[in-house]
């Protein structure tokens, strides 16, 4: 869905931005960086954009939904509109940051923005403006052999195989606050949600690839947290719900949700239960979803992932249930041991 080979960088600049509350300091550049040569060039672009395979996409928010009060929306148009202001808006990008930076555990580190053209996104060719952050530095040894006693020397520097934090703004959908991907390594590090919720403040794009994975998380928590509460099954009833599920995005490519219900649970009740739950959720987590939409295959294969198929027996055996549930029986012996019976058509 993302093309990189015809895109160039026109222009990046870096700043080093600390922590503020720290006591580490801002510095800027004067100017943008020469990256005309043609090895450093394809360097930059492997460390920029080789981490953004995913097509989930977001649009810039900001408070009561108006995402052009964002500051940064407000900087990457001017860009966009005029990119002879693009080294003096790559200075207030980084302002915000650091203002932005005031958790103790935020690591200092260079800010890059650049500007690319010729990205393909899907089947439009547009132009893009990049912000990343590298926080961390790995040491590298480096052999000179250019005298006949060879010497070994030290330094630090970035990894172009690691990129800590970035995000593409694609100049698209302006209208509707940027189309945007994103990448955070350390995302799971409360004082390192400041980069998503704080710096770029974006929200999900309401499109096919966000439905999907939307409704395949939501009939992944009914399956797992709440159908105990209310029915009555076994471990590999569940297995067999979350099996069904999947097949369903699988093999179709328009959701309905009443087809799906109707389909996956089967049962009344069930599919009452999982409508409670399902708008009970919306609203707690603030989704919109439609409930007709075409399937997305890349969403579908990332949430399959998560979809566990595994039935672990005490510590002794894991039984990977895969398709017909009626080739699965569970029984008790007089004595209280517990067994479920394999029936199957043949061994490999």
């Amino acid at each position: 869905m993302l093309d990189y080979s015809n895109t160039s960088i026109q222009k990046v600049s870096v700043h080093q931005v600390g922590n503020k509350t720290n006591g580490e300091l801002i510095k800027f550049s004067k100017a943008p960086l020469d990256a005309s040569d043609d090895k450093l060039h394809r360097l930059l672009k492997k460390f920029f954009l080789h981490p953004f395979s995913t097509p989930e996409f977001y649009n810039f928010t900001f408070s009561n939904e108006n995402f052009e009060l964002n500051p940064l929306y407000s900087y990457v148009s001017q860009v966009f509109d005029s990119p002879n202001l693009f080294h003096p808006n790559t200075i207030n990008i980084a302002k915000h940051l650091y203002e932005l930076s005031i958790h103790p555990n935020i690591k200092s580190g260079d800010l890059f923005v650049a500007y690319f053209s010729n990205i393909n996104i899907g089947d439009e060719v547009t132009n893009a403006i990049g912000i990343f952050k590298s926080e961390n530095r790995q040491e590298f040894l480096k052999v000179d052999a250019k005298s006949e006693n060879f010497s070994l020397h030290y330094d630090d520097g970035i990894s172009v195989e690691k990129l800590d934090k970035g995000c593409l703004i694609f100049n698209t959908d302006r209208e509707k606050g940027y189309k945007i991907c994103i990448v955070d390594k350390s995302n799971k590090a409360g004082e390192a949600q400041y980069w998503v919720d704080s710096f770029l403040q974006i929200k999900p794009c309401s499109d096919d690839y966000h439905f999907t994975k939307q409704f395949m998380n939501i009939t992944k928590n009914y399956v797992t947290e709440q159908l105990s509460e209310e029915f009555d099954l076994s471990k590999a009833d569940k297995i067999d719900l979350l099996n069904r599920s999947v097949n369903y995005f699988k093999s179709n490519e328009t959701f309905d949700k009443d087809e799906f219900e109707k389909e996956v649970f089967q049962d009344k009740n069930m599919i009452k239960s999982f409508q409670n739950f399902d708008g009970l959720y919306r609203k707690e987590n603030e989704i919109e979803l439609d409930d007709n939409f075409d399937i997305s295959s890349q969403a579908v294969k990332k949430q399959a992932k998560v979809f566990k198929s595994i039935l672990k027996l005490d510590k002794n055996f894991h039984v990977y249930i895969h398709g017909n549930r009626e080739m699965i029986e569970k029984g008790e012996e007089p004595d209280g041991r517990k067994f479920y019976k394999l029936y199957f058509d043949q061994e490999f």
